[in-house]
């Protein structure tokens, strides 16, 4: 049925653009959410040139979302900076890309795998950030700030605290889910929020007082 004359009980309630983490972060009506990356959207658009590729598209491990246009009521356009324009995903589309991620991402690194095509990350070679910490946190770690090289499995504000935890685990208890409000580049953040080489992450207590250690 063509999207345009089909009349979609799925209704986006929701539709954030989280540029730096690549991000397309979608609640329905229904009170489903949904986190979809860019390069995921990109390489299963729905437009004609990307549908009819014999081969899975590749290249795409850093494509970003520059602009998402309204089509009526029933779907978005969504541009993309490697210069893809023309795909249209309708609520349905984007609702079913959800549902399906894992199912559709395994299928898509499959195919990667029968072509012989690795994935890249964006980035590649040493990160370093900068770490601020505030109140209770200066005394505990003894500085105002530090600069880290992180490790590769260091992709998010999540996993960076994962990390910091293991890094110091006498402190750990002082970085618990609750314990602190994380900014990146003097941005409030989200947990899924990018962590990239170069970036400010600030670590402010939600209280005045230290955790006391389990």
């Amino acid at each position: 049925m063509n999207d345009q004359t089909h009349t979609s009980q799925r209704i986006p309630v929701e539709i954030n653009l989280h540029s730096k983490s690549r991000l397309l972060i979608i609640e329905f009506s229904d009170g489903k959410r949904f986190e979809l990356p860019c390069e995921y959207l990109r390489v299963f658009s729905r437009a004609k040139e990307v549908r009819t590729l014999k081969e899975p598209p590749v290249g795409k491990e850093g494509v970003n979302i520059t602009g998402i246009e309204p089509q009526g009521h029933y779907a978005v356009r969504l541009l993309f900076d490697d210069g893809h324009d023309t795909g249209i995903y309708s609520w349905d589309t984007l609702y079913e890309l959800g549902e399906k991620t894992e199912e559709n991402w395994q299928a898509y690194l499959e195919r990667l795998k029968e072509i012989g095509y690795t994935r890249q990350p964006p980035e590649s070679g040493p990160r370093r950030v900068r770490l601020l910490y505030f109140t209770y946190l200066v005394k505990q770690y003894r500085k105002e700030s530090e600069e880290v090289e992180i490790p590769e499995s260091v992709t998010s504000v999540e996993s960076l605290l994962e990390w910091l935890r293991r890094r110091k685990p006498e402190l750990a208890h002082l970085l618990g889910e609750g314990s602190v409000r994380v900014t990146v580049n003097r941005q409030f953040s989200e947990p899924f929020t990018r962590i990239d080489d170069g970036d400010e992450v600030a670590l402010v207590p939600t209280s005045p007082t230290a955790p006391v250690a389990g």
